[in-house]
């Protein structure tokens, strides 16, 4: 008997899906971009697990899953959080071309997965 013949192509699909669903490569870019000073800068205003000289401005970045709806609304937050508050501190840093398009989705994946 065929090993591949045994196994519903349903269930291959899925664990193949799975597999892709957590891709490390952009999810380190994106801790990257969350730690360099230089771009996302989250560390600047918010503690972050592993993140050396975290801020306190901000709310700890953990379990963000619970405090968002899903991933479009935090990147909508991050993008612009003035659209939440006029009076944030927080840099609008999508709408002010800190992050491009790509780099914002990196720190959303990364952020979101964050425990």
């Amino acid at each position: 008997m065929n090993f591949h013949s045994s196994i519903p192509a349903f269930v291959i699909l899925s664990l193949v899906l799975i597999a892709c669903a957590s891709n490390p490569v952009q999810t380190g870019q994106g801790r990257k971009l969350a730690f360099d000073r230089n771009k996302g800068n989250c560390l600047a205003c918010h503690v972050i697990a592993d993140g050396e000289s975290p801020g306190n401005i901000g709310p700890p970045l953990q379990a963000l899953s619970k405090r968002f709806r899903d991933q479009q609304q935090l990147r909508d937050f991050i993008y612009d959080a003035r659209q939440n508050n006029p009076e944030t501190s927080m840099p609008p840093f999508g709408a002010n071309h800190i992050l491009t398009d790509a780099e914002l989705q990196q720190v959303v994946d990364y952020l979101w997965d964050l425990p």
